[in-house]
């Protein structure tokens, strides 16, 4: 079995947070160097995937100006991140979702190659990335027909995503190449956002 293309990969951007250590703003439309945090995202995933969806449950009009569809929870209750997952497999229609937040600029260029040959290798449905040790969930790619067991896992007041990933077919993917640490990096603060210097070009994972 061969790892998936491009075209087979449908990306998704996880911008439906209530942003509260950011005071409750939209986390992604918040502006580093010049740009909305979106955009940086963005502009790393579109090359690595075929169709685009930004999961918002806020200021919906300003993320579809991005011009990828905006799709919401499906429920007002903020969930957690496995609730825009779970709408953004609804809304897939590829063979493969791939997930990102929105809060990581400088995510691995090659996220979507890495994670597509870990499944075909492990025969898996859904593989998550591991760097230095730490789990990162939320950089996931999965099978379109994990909906239901997401919106199951949720009805019974499940939360915790990689909880949840490690009840499917999964492999866990250890990125530990150069420059791997500072591609996971992830904005939680507008603190960390305005502090955050621009990037160097010396790794081509982030620069």
């Amino acid at each position: 079995m061969s790892a998936p293309a491009r075209e087979q990969i449908t990306g998704l951007v996880l911008a439906g947070g209530r942003g509260s250590r950011m005071g409750g703003v939209a986390k992604g439309l918040q502006v580093l160097h010049g740009r909305p945090l979106l955009a940086h995202v963005l502009e790393r995933l579109q090359p690595q995937v075929g169709p685009l969806l930004i999961n918002a449950n806020q200021e919906l009009e300003r993320h579809a100006q991005f011009g990828w569809p905006v799709i919401a929870d499906n429920n007002d209750d903020y969930l957690g991140p496995l609730a825009g997952i779970l709408a953004g497999l609804r809304a897939c229609e590829s063979d493969w979702l791939l997930c990102v937040p929105c809060d990581s600029p400088r995510l691995p260029r090659d996220l979507a190659a890495r994670l597509a040959r870990a499944c075909t290798e492990a025969q898996a449905d859904l593989a998550y990335a591991v760097c230095e040790g730490q789990a990162q969930p939320v950089f996931c790619l999965l099978r379109p027909h994990l909906a239901d067991s997401a919106a199951q896992f949720l009805a019974e007041g499940g939360r915790k995503l990689e909880r949840w990933q490690q009840m499917q077919a999964h492999c866990a993917l250890h990125f530990d190449q150069p420059g791997d640490a500072a591609a996971f990096i992830n904005l939680n603060s507008l603190s960390e956002l305005h502090g955050l210097n621009p990037e160097s070009p010396e790794n081509p994972n982030h620069g």
